[in-house]
């Protein structure tokens, strides 16, 4: 991006555009020469689109322009027109744009002048611009084509800055505990951390007086501060007509708070330090503003910055707001918008408007959310927001036309309408104190649309989390399932390797079918599946919706069969939408890239056609299956024999579990055979996945015909031996140990007496093909290749088709994305 052009050139543009302007015919030529004019921009109709469309409702509308890079949305007028009106007209396109495209600006033209409404601050008056004062205040217009300002990257950083802080006070608290691994001792820290960070937020956010926390805390030194906070928390959980007559002045002026929050007068603080007066005073108070943090990325940031069990994983981690409305807006929020903006299509005068505007308010204050693996509660944070920004365009609209009446309190959305599940204690109270921050945000919001002062404290008891195993425990013991609308979520993933003994306990209570047997080949079922399970088992006989966040794993190879056919056949669920395979964008420095699906399901009949979405497009479609492909519902079983009669059977290679003790890499190979030749020929050429696509060559010691005579008279492959026979008596399982007195030979012998085709089992999704090659009875496959004996050129030919291809990625199993060729379900 070049810098903005010289004065002369804005000049220019100023002179040829004076006293003229018309909005149909002149806007697109206006914004361009704009751009590239005044902005320098070679190419601006590459970053500028006009005539953009949105949904509000079942009409589609138009956007004069937007430009993505720097969300910028452009209403334009024709010259001298009145732009007083065209804000709310803008304001609700941007609120029926997808998430990730909400606008951080809105501008308004009429050729002379430009009004900016910066959305961080939406209840600001508009920054004016006049076109013939362009040539000393162009600099204003930066952000329309520099992304330096965005909205939503301003609250991360805001929230990750709060983290860092959390994170040093955190460490400087622990290590004033007596005994830093007792889980009281942690749990008591945990409760203390989140205390003092609504005490830091709640001086910002105008719930108590500015700075009363701080100037409470600076008159006391760093001896006496333990016993300050102390009788602090007292005062807050204490209603003012039952507090202590003869307390100070200044815990007298502090408010009730209630909640639960300061309940607790039995947790363990430790005594403070000079340091942890200075970071709590100056570092946590007086330098930083709280009141501008996302409680939806806070929250989450919170838990896995000072959660013993995460914070060993270094660098950011929370879930982005834009994956989030990937689940929610299907699932719910895009149908409640189109059903306000069906209301607010009727005439402002029509005397039905008010009824049906508050009948929906109604409606949606009764909704109930539950997330059984709610963590910090991030999705029922976002959800909540979501929620009450709606009502607030309902109570826009309601009083903007002179319904004002008798108002006690408009709002009825209230966090009492989302349920969470958690087994973590410490995420359980960060999700309850993120949700209050919500609420008091939210009312702010409310304040400026509706002229009365709105109460925040005391807080309400938030007691619909509960600290429970979500799969050991009845939802109905924490919402009836007849008062539920939605279940969500982002559960916990773990492959079938991974899972710990107690998740594999978990799997093996939950996938039980009519008679109370374990399903066949559930076991070996990801984790996330357990949730699938329970919701669709809970939503019986009800009209409840769900969705959740899971590993693409459980809709490919052989877990479609596993995970889904016992949910399909015996609790006839369907799939209303599904995200395809993407990435999940964690905001972690450390991710991994984790390859993801979004799955929506319910039980009762839905007529309407589904949503299939792609990172390409998303396509309305007649049924969505488990595979998620616009096609029937088919579950692909494994079989261990060919449809076909006659034809060769596939197989894995030969396991080494070796330790690499029989392994002889390519650098190492002379030496060896220099230092042992009489092994010269037991050593065969190895070749697994990564050997046979990257043509590396690798060796291995080949013994299963060996004379122990002639390897005893070698002590370079004795050694070798040896330490094989060492690591198999290491291991728990009982075949590798029993497997530990044949310590010359793989774990696994598949090895064919004749020559084979090779098939890679993983290879790259960019493929268009997977390689495959003839190899020689001598050349030894690891199991990371799948072998077929004998194969003939025919065969070949047909498993190296177009045809075969489509077959295989439609169904194969993935790592992360790549593909995993099975002989029992592929082949």
């Amino acid at each position: 991006m070049k810098k903005a052009t010289s004065p002369p050139k804005i000049r220019e543009f100023i002179e040829g555009w004076k006293n003229k302007g018309y909005e149909k015919g002149e806007s697109q030529k206006f914004w361009l020469m704009l751009l590239r004019v005044v902005f320098g921009v070679e190419y601006p109709e590459q970053i500028i689109e006009f005539e953009k469309p949105v949904k509000i409702g079942k009409n589609t509308k138009y956007i004069d322009a937007y430009i993505k890079k720097t969300n910028v949305l452009i209403e334009q007028k024709s010259f001298e027109k009145d732009l007083t009106e065209t804000f709310e007209q803008a304001k609700q396109y941007a609120d029926d744009l997808p998430h990730s495209e909400h606008p951080r600006w809105i501008v308004l033209c009429n050729f002379r002048e430009f009004l900016i409404y910066d959305m961080d601050a939406p209840s600001e008056p508009p920054q004016q611009v006049l076109l013939e004062n362009l040539e000393k205040d162009y600099t204003r217009l930066l952000f329309l084509v520099q992304n330096n300002n965005n909205h939503i990257t301003k609250e991360e950083k805001v929230s990750v800055k709060a983290g860092e802080i959390v994170g040093i006070l955190y460490d400087a608290l622990l290590k004033q505990y007596k005994d830093s691994t007792n889980p009281n001792s942690l749990k008591s820290l945990n409760i203390l951390c989140v205390r003092i960070v609504f005490c830091l937020y709640a001086e910002d956010a105008g719930i108590f007086e500015k700075d009363q926390f701080l100037n409470y805390l600076k008159d006391f030194q760093a001896p006496y501060l333990r016993n300050a906070l102390m009788d602090l928390f007292e005062v807050l959980n204490t209603s003012p007509d039952k507090r202590d007559p003869y307390i100070g002045e200044q815990l007298r002026d502090f408010p009730y708070v209630n909640g639960g929050l300061f309940a607790d007068e039995n947790i363990e603080i430790p005594n403070f330090t000079e340091e942890i007066r200075d970071i709590l005073l100056t570092k946590a108070s007086h330098n930083f503003d709280w009141s501008k943090i996302s409680p939806t990325i806070f929250g989450a940031l919170f838990e896995s910055t000072i959660n013993p069990e995460t914070r060993r994983s270094v660098g950011v981690h929370y879930t982005s707001r834009e994956n989030i409305h990937k689940v929610i807006d299907p699932l719910f929020l895009d149908d409640l918008k189109a059903e306000f903006e069906e209301i607010n299509q009727l005439p402002k005068g029509d005397s039905r408007r008010k009824k049906l505007l508050l009948k929906f308010q109604d409606k949606i204050s009764q909704l109930r959310f539950l997330d059984p693996s709610c963590g910090s509660g991030n999705f029922l944070t976002e959800t909540y927001i979501s929620l009450r920004r709606l009502e607030n365009k309902i109570l826009r609209e309601v009083y903007s036309q002179g319904f004002l009446g008798n108002i006690v309190n408009p709002i009825k959305v209230s966090i009492k309408q989302f349920y969470g599940i958690e087994i973590n204690d410490f995420a359980v109270s960060v999700a309850r104190a993120a949700l209050w921050i919500s609420e008091s945000q939210m009312l702010k919001e409310t304040e400026d649309i509706v002229p009365v002062d709105l109460d925040f404290l005391p807080l309400k008891t938030n007691a619909n989390i509960v600290e429970a195993n979500a799969l050991r425990i009845d939802w109905e013991t924490v919402i009836p399932k007849n008062d539920l609308f939605c279940i969500m979520g982002n559960p916990p993933y773990g492959g079938y390797v991974f899972t710990t003994d107690a998740q594999r306990e978990d799997l093996a209570l939950v996938y039980l079918d009519i008679n109370g047997k374990p399903y066949k080949h559930s076991k070996k079922n990801d984790y996330v599946a357990c949730w699938y399970f329970k919701a669709a088992q809970f939503m019986q006989g009800t009209g409840i919706k769900a969705a959740f966040v899971s590993t693409n794993s459980i809709t490919q190879g052989e877990q479609v069969v596993s995970v889904w056919k016992p949910i399909y056949d015996r609790f006839n669920i369907h799939i209303d939408f599904a995200h395809q395979t993407f990435y999940w964008d964690s905001k972690s420095s450390s991710k991994a890239h984790v390859c993801c699906v979004i799955i929506g399901f319910s039980c009762e009949p839905n007529k309407n056609r589904r949503k299939l979405f792609s990172e390409k497009d998303t396509k309305l479609v007649d049924n969505i299956n488990f595979y998620l492909k616009a096609a029937p519902n088919v579950f692909i079983e494994q079989r261990k024999k060919p449809i076909c009669s006659g034809l060769p059977e596939m197989h894995l290679g030969s396991k080494p579990n070796d330790g690499g003790n029989l392994i002889i890499e390519e650098d190492e190979y002379e030496d060896f055979i220099q230092r042992a030749p009489q092994a010269k020929k037991y050593v065969r050429r190895l070749v697994g996945a990564k050997e046979f696509l990257n043509n590396k060559k690798r060796y291995c010691l080949w013994l299963p015909d060996a004379l122990p005579s002639e390897l005893s008279n070698c002590s370079l492959v004795m050694e070798r031996i040896k330490k094989v026979q060492e690591l198999r008596l290491s291991k728990k399982s009982e075949n590798i140990r029993r497997l530990a007195y044949q310590p010359a030979r793989f774990l696994d012998l598949r090895q064919p007496k004749v020559d084979y085709l090779l098939i890679p089992e993983t290879s790259s999704e960019n493929r268009t093909y997977i390689p495959m090659a003839f190899m020689s009875k001598d050349v030894i496959s690891t199991n990371a290749g799948i072998l077929m004996h004998g194969a003939t050129f025919y065969q070949f030919g047909i498993l190296t088709s177009s045809v075969h291809m489509a077959w295989m990625r439609a169904v194969c199993g993935r790592l992360k994305n790549d593909y995993r060729y099975s002989s029992g379900i592929v082949y």
